[in-house]
């Protein structure tokens, strides 16, 4: 082979796979002593829903025992769960946010 027959390679660039974080689910648990009115606002303010669709999560929570409030990757959904919790334990009462992973 001569010089100016240089055989070259072709370049593939490659792309790390990146990965989504997994998403978890936020979700209120009915309580028979936290206020409907304060379960609305802790909803308002941390998870920044409006009047309505604050009253209707706590209204199926209420029917139904549970209800997921929102999904966030997992770090989120733990913050705004316990800080929601903190806000009923601060002024006394049993409301209960958990996570769980997304299926």
């Amino acid at each position: 082979m001569s010089d100016d027959q240089t055989l070259t390679k072709p370049r593939v660039k490659t792309k790390p796979k990146v990965e989504r974080p997994k998403l978890h689910k936020v979700i209120l648990l009915n309580d028979d002593f936290t206020p409907r009115e304060f379960v609305v606002m802790v909803l308002k303010a941390e998870f920044h829903v409006g009047e309505d669709l604050a009253h209707k999560i706590m209204i199926t929570a209420h029917r139904r025992g549970v209800c997921v409030v929102a999904v966030f990757p997992q770090d989120v959904a733990e913050t705004k769960a316990t800080r929601a919790t903190d806000a009923g334990k601060a002024k006394g009462y049993p409301l209960m946010f958990t996570t769980e992973p997304e299926e």
